[in-house]
């Protein structure tokens, strides 16, 4: 079986490597909101997922399959439009394959964005938090072919590159929240008794995605931050029901915000890495 996937992964990024001319040193995986972020890159590259051998094609609405290859700040960067949640296949490593072509293309550097809800009573919907950390509860083993080995003690959630967005944030006067993300298997919203004992467990906001991706890249030697854009109260916080709906127009109500930090945080960690 790791022989099949191995030979998976070196089909793609064969296909990949053919139609780019250099090697991205940061990747960023666009949650909901961001979906226009890569036209701040200059000479763009669009990929299409189902013209990539093997790649798994997202199904949820607002998430389109594309890999975007471009230059900011002088230098290659790659972004991901179109997340591939666990929920849509039930299969790990295709949840994951974007983190294993990035590292297999060279990237050093992954930046992961989502849309969250909130669970602490300082978020609300519209804030962006960075992650300190996460709690995993996804409770999904990884396959066998994983092999994750690290001798690092670091934080999952790199320290520096944390630095530099609250710095982005606040040259952008930009109020940016930072807390525990968890990261559930969905696609089913979270009870009320879940988000209580999600609360007790240290969570500031719960989600969908994320958490793999994060284990994934940091055990595969990329160094790794993330940021939530708060797109709704949690279930029992909230007296309204939750959809997905609500989840995108919010996303879309605040995304010039989220653009404008992710944008300067890329600029300020290209320039000062």
């Amino acid at each position: 079986m790791d022989d099949i996937l191995d030979k998976y992964l070196d089909e793609s990024v064969r296909y990949i490597s053919s139609k780019i001319s250099s090697q991205p040193l940061l990747a960023i995986i666009l949650g909901s909101g961001l979906g226009q972020f890569a036209s701040s890159f200059r000479s763009v590259a669009t990929i299409d997922a189902p013209d990539i051998p093997h790649y798994p094609h997202p199904t949820v609405q607002g998430h389109n399959g594309e890999l975007l290859f471009g230059t900011f700040e002088g230098k290659s960067v790659l972004a991901f439009r179109g997340r591939i949640h666990y929920y849509e296949s039930g299969n790990l490593f295709q949840a994951l394959y974007p983190v294993y072509i990035a590292k297999r293309l060279g990237v050093q550097l992954l930046l992961l964005t989502n849309a969250a809800g909130a669970i602490h009573a300082k978020l609300k919907p519209g804030d962006l938090m960075l992650l300190r950390d996460h709690v995993n509860m996804t409770f999904i083993k990884f396959p066998p072919h994983t092999f994750i080995k690290t001798t690092k003690h670091a934080p999952m959630y790199d320290e520096r590159l944390r630095k530099m967005i609250r710095q982005s944030a606040s040259q952008l006067n930009i109020t940016l929240k930072e807390g525990v993300y968890c990261g559930l298997k969905g696609p089913s919203y979270e009870t009320a008794a879940e988000i209580r004992m999600l609360r007790k467990l240290g969570a500031d906001a719960v989600g969908m995605s994320t958490v793999n991706e994060a284990t994934l890249a940091y055990g595969l030697g990329m160094r790794v931050a993330g940021i939530s854009c708060i797109t709704n109260l949690s279930t029992g916080i909230s007296k309204a029901k939750l959809s997905h709906h609500e989840v995108t127009v919010v996303a879309n109500t605040v995304k010039q915000k989220f653009q404008r930090l992710v944008k300067a945080s890329i600029r300020n960690i290209l320039q000062n890495i």
